[in-house]
């Protein structure tokens, strides 16, 4: 794993008491379980924009391209106040060489998607996502983000937490003096797990490095992370998983006997149908890693690509 990540929060998922009625919202696994991996940077749009606590609730109002946040009873318009803060805070994180943020749902402000929009009767009629969120997914259009609400699903919650740390450890690699024969490296580590999101990337990824003495290093780097970024965004499915477990047991077809390839065979089949959680296989796949030892699938960050406290890969 790299060294400790860092990712942007809404405060109150933190359990800050920072909502309007001083409350919070605090989420357990992210404090107790991510928090052990990730260093978290709270944000409050309301607070940091000087609106204080307790302070009167607000929904967004109007055109839903571009609504304006009102207070619920005396309607007063604080969108203005909001917007000037949220441009100058979405620079100021960008300085922080963040791997992502976990927004607060339906929130005016923090919501990044599916957050109420009203017209001037009072009545919901669209949805669309909180003044802040929407600048700072603006500015960092690639960078990971969900919201704590669609983190209770396990495939969006994995698919996130995979791109969370694939970006770590590609900023872990940019941080450091990096030659070609490195990025080669990363990307050959990466291989299987780019597969299991977009074989489409992968091969597109893999054109890139090819022509890298070709192409200037900031911006071969900024093309690398683009399309890392892209790919890993795509979620992976049974299908492409059950691939890359068949590549993987290829590995192994010389040194296992008729039995164990059958059983791994019947496991991934298995996992395809959805009868099985991804966990399954990958359990007897790294089981024969570590008894035959090829040195190829020992490199693959596909078999671990997060910390397996985090307790992922268990939904068929």
């Amino acid at each position: 794993m790299p060294a400790k990540i860092k990712l942007g929060i809404s405060s109150c998922l933190l359990g800050a008491k920072v909502r309007y009625d001083g409350g919070h919202k605090w989420d357990r696994f992210l404090t107790d379980t991510l928090g052990q991996y990730v260093d978290f940077v709270p944000v409050c749009p309301e607070l940091e924009c000087g609106l204080g606590v307790p302070r009167e609730a607000m929904r967004l109002v109007g055109d839903p391209g571009a609504p304006r946040l009102l207070t619920v009873h005396t309607r007063r318009d604080h969108t203005e106040q909001m917007l000037s803060w949220a441009q100058s805070r979405v620079e100021e994180l960008a300085q922080e060489n963040l791997a992502g943020f976990i927004f607060k749902s339906r929130s005016p402000s923090s919501g990044m998607a599916q957050v109420k929009v009203y017209n001037l009767q009072g009545a919901p009629v669209k949805r669309g996502a909180g003044l802040f969120a929407a600048l700072f997914m603006a500015r960092f259009p690639y960078l990971p983000v969900e919201d704590e609400g669609r983190l209770h699903d396990p495939r969006i919650r994995e698919n996130f937490i995979e791109r969370v740390f694939t970006l770590g450890r590609w900023q872990e690699f940019l941080a450091k003096k990096w030659s070609l024969s490195d990025l080669i490296a990363f990307h050959s580590r990466h291989k299987l797990l780019l597969l299991a999101h977009s074989p489409k990337h992968y091969r597109v990824l893999g054109r890139l490095v090819a022509q890298a003495k070709e192409i200037d290093r900031k911006e071969l780097a900024a093309q690398y992370q683009a399309l890392l970024l892209e790919a890993m965004k795509l979620q992976s499915t049974n299908k492409k998983q059950a691939n890359v477990l068949q590549h993987i047991q290829g590995y192994f077809k010389k040194v296992t006997t008729p039995e164990e390839k059958q059983e791994l065979l019947e496991l991934i089949d298995a996992y395809r149908r959805g009868e099985l959680p991804l966990l399954a296989p990958l359990t007897l796949v790294n089981h024969y890693v570590r008894k035959f030892g090829p040195p190829y699938l020992q490199e693959q960050y596909y078999l671990h690509p997060h910390p397996l406290e985090l307790q992922l890969r268990y939904h068929a």
